[in-house]
């Protein structure tokens, strides 16, 4: 009997950068197992005009059980679970491809707004226990990021609605950092311990706790 596949979806390097951690967490858990669940890891190109395609033939290819996608979001500090994709991009640079589309919707006349299925509370915990910087965000961007996260819920909830998934956004690696001030990086095992345990929460810990999360502003 073939085993139930976790899908991990990393992004190839962008913006002038050489490498792209959530790449590198995605090639490393390629071929890990979690209990009776197979990991396959795969990449996303970083264009407005292919992710989605490449995303939908990746879910169609190998009929995940969960998917567990990965941006970088540089210059934060933690592991940033995200809530919610909304229906807009408005890119501040443009994509590999040279696209750079302003104030359009991610699919036209779709929900304003998707939310994760990942038991996000739940995986916060479990990622501050192990001394991992770990936080609840309510934006994911408004570059290809937000644009995989929204088109994933959507197939999710319109064509593979026993799959359940959501985004993570890691900081930088330790050699993109370079010269800045801020601690805003992790080393590469820390983010795949994160991305592990993660993974591990939302097979087994589905039931978010009654924490709180919600923010004032």
């Amino acid at each position: 009997m073939t085993a139930p596949v976790v899908l991990v979806l990393g992004f190839e390097p962008f913006g002038g950068d050489s490498v792209n951690p959530s790449a590198e967490v995605a090639r490393r858990l390629d071929g890990e197992t979690c209990g009776r669940h197979r990991l396959v890891g795969e990449l996303l190109p970083v264009t407005f005009a292919g992710a989605p395609e490449v995303l939908a033939r990746h879910l169609d290819r190998h009929a995940p059980e969960l998917v567990v996608a990965l941006g970088l979001a540089g210059g934060r500090a933690e592991i940033a679970l995200e809530r919610v994709a909304v229906n807009l991009v408005d890119a501040r640079i443009a994509d590999n491809a040279g696209l750079q589309p302003i104030d359009a919707e991610v699919l036209q006349g779709g929900p304003g707004a998707y939310f994760s299925s990942l038991p996000l509370k739940s995986i916060r915990t479990r990622l501050q226990a192990l001394g991992l910087p770990a936080e609840l965000s309510l934006s994911a961007g408004t570059f290809v990021c937000n644009q995989v996260f929204y088109w994933l819920a959507h197939l999710l909830a319109t064509e593979h609605p026993q799959t359940r998934g959501g985004f993570i956004h890691l900081p930088w690696l330790p050699e993109q950092a370079g010269n800045t001030a801020s601690n805003a990086f992790l080393p590469l095992e820390s983010m795949l311990l994160a991305v592990r345990s993660a993974i591990d929460c939302a097979l087994h810990d589905t039931a978010a706790p009654p924490t709180v999360g919600g923010t004032l502003f």
